[in-house]
């Protein structure tokens, strides 16, 4: 220690490389990685199969194969949307945490009886996606804070509307997808009775199995305590190989 002390070299050296020892064993140690926003995010599938290990809840499910019956049109898979940008890659399914895929399904289960089905516009949605938005909009009444991150990217929120089962036309509802104005709110009433009972109907079902309706997007339902599921930054691409 003497000899270290006496030559100027190590005694500049010797306390960065401790520095650097300590910072590589600690992000060696986290499961999940923390970005720019303070958020951690989850970004390989090894984590995620450490947190399904633990809770059974924590499972991706691939709702097409949950719920045969569900109609996907996946906007950002699309140029169809606010961003007029293809934000996801060619998909055919989506995914939800295993607590909001069954709720789903007891949701298209009890709509079929009406005649009625569901339409999926959004579901699971990666971090990196929801940062692009951000970035464009700026608005937390309709774009999730990064440094929040959102139900979508945890997996519990899917936007969606109502169709009829028998001609697979969507139902008359306040607005289409992502409009951003005081129509598209769930309390907006200067509508026409037809979309006032549409909605209402798309509610009640919803809420019944646990959802809670956006006040400021009718399209958009999420489970509650959204703490106890992680933010998810893995592509379709790493899901669809867990999903095997």
């Amino acid at each position: 220690m003497k000899w270290i002390l006496r030559n100027k070299f190590w005694l500049h050296f010797f306390p960065l490389t401790v520095f650097m020892l300590f910072i590589s064993l600690s992000l060696f140690s986290q499961s999940k990685v923390s970005n720019n926003n303070g958020l951690s995010t989850v970004n390989h599938i090894r984590e995620l199969s450490n947190e399904i290990a633990k809770n059974p809840d924590n499972q991706m499910i691939n709702v097409k194969k949950a719920i045969p019956s569900i109609v996907l049109d996946l906007k950002y898979a699309t140029t169809n949307n606010f961003m007029h940008q293809k934000l996801y890659p060619p998909v055919k399914t989506t995914y939800l945490r295993s607590p909001a895929a069954v709720a789903l399904k007891k949701v298209v289960e009890e709509l079929a009886v009406q005649g009625l089905g569901i339409k999926i516009w959004d579901a699971y949605r990666p971090y990196a996606v929801t940062k692009l938005m951000w970035e464009k909009i700026k608005d937390p009444r309709y774009v999730a804070d990064p440094s929040k991150g959102s139900g979508h990217n945890r997996g519990i929120s899917v936007d969606l509307t109502l169709i009829n089962l028998s001609t697979g036309e969507e139902l008359s509802m306040p607005t289409g997808f992502d409009n951003f104005s005081d129509t598209a709110h769930a309390l907006f009433s200067s509508l026409p009775p037809e979309i006032l009972t549409n909605r209402k109907v798309l509610k009640t079902v919803m809420e019944k199995y646990g959802f809670i309706q956006l006040e400021t997007e009718w399209w958009h339902f999420y489970l509650p305590h959204s703490s106890d599921f992680s933010v998810l930054n893995l592509s379709f691409k790493q899901l669809r190989k867990m999903d095997k």
